[in-house]
């Protein structure tokens, strides 16, 4: 199968045809550049067999990327124009009828994805990468692996380590559904319109068994959210309100094996797990 891939003039006539002015709004930065879209794909090592997922195709520039291996795509799409176009797109560039599945729809929304891909590959939003990521891992349990590109700062903490100053919600929320790591760095100069931040890619492989059950994440996650909230405080001032007290967050910190003096940048993922589990029912 021989998939032509779009270059800029390309990204530009399509969106000229369709009167698309890329928009801070919904955060849309196009890539134009090829070699970059297939080195995104190369870093999510898509194979020909499997099923992927794709957040914000615009104009198809990734999507086609990915559709070259072989593989099948869903794509989300929050644009009507965007979602109505891409699937002539696909045709027109050598697609397989059936190889690409288009869903209209905003990603936070989405509740069902056909054919329950296994992979995740996307250019995201900048203003919405990181509650449309743990939206689709809470949602969509059968996502093995992705790897995205958003704002070099989200990578960051995406994929930072306790103890970092960069450690923080994201990291820690992201690191309940397993490891994620940096995949490689991209120029300004491929994106049109070029934006005013760096980007990175950031991939993710989900723990075979999860953490725990939806109780539990949910319980942790509000620790979480309590513990950075006052960062600069230490865990039994910090998560007091949570529990009552000073005294209560000591003795429940105490049971989880925690230091009540440690900050909330110091825990992993399981730690505060290990808090959620040792508090009293609410």
């Amino acid at each position: 199968m021989t998939v032509s891939l779009l270059g800029a003039a390309d990204i530009r006539r399509l969106a000229a045809e369709l009167d698309v002015t890329p928009t801070k709004k919904l955060g849309q930065n196009f890539v134009v550049d090829a070699n970059t879209v297939r080195k995104i794909v190369q870093a999510a090592a898509v194979q020909p067999s499997e099923r992927v997922v794709e957040i914000g195709p615009g104009l198809g520039s990734l999507t086609l990327a990915i559709l070259e291996t072989g593989a099948s795509v869903t794509a989300v799409e929050i644009d009507h124009r965007l979602a109505a176009r891409l699937p002539q797109t696909a045709l027109d560039r050598g697609v397989p009828e059936g190889a690409l599945t288009v869903v209209d729809a905003d990603a936070m929304r989405v509740t069902a994805l056909p054919g329950e891909p296994t992979v995740l590959v996307a250019n995201l939003p900048y203003n919405v990468s990181v509650p449309v990521l743990l939206h689709f891992l809470e949602t969509f349990p059968y996502l093995e692996r992705g790897v995205v590109m958003v704002q070099a700062e989200v990578a960051e903490r995406l994929a930072a380590k306790p103890g970092s100053k960069i450690y923080g919600t994201p990291s820690v929320k992201a690191a309940w559904y397993g490891p994620w790591r940096l995949s490689g760095t991209v120029s300004r100069q491929v994106f049109w319109p070029v934006p005013n931040v760096d980007s990175l890619l950031v991939g993710f492989h989900r723990d075979p068994r999860p953490r725990g059950s939806e109780e539990e994440r949910l319980r942790t996650f509000a620790i979480v959210d309590a513990a950075f909230n006052q960062r600069r405080k230490m865990l039994r001032q910090a998560l007091s309100g949570i529990f009552g007290s000073s005294a209560e967050a000591t003795a429940v910190l105490e049971s989880a094996g925690v230091a009540p003096t440690a900050r909330g940048e110091d825990l992993t993922v399981d730690d505060y797990h290990r808090i959620a589990l040792a508090a009293p029912a609410a």
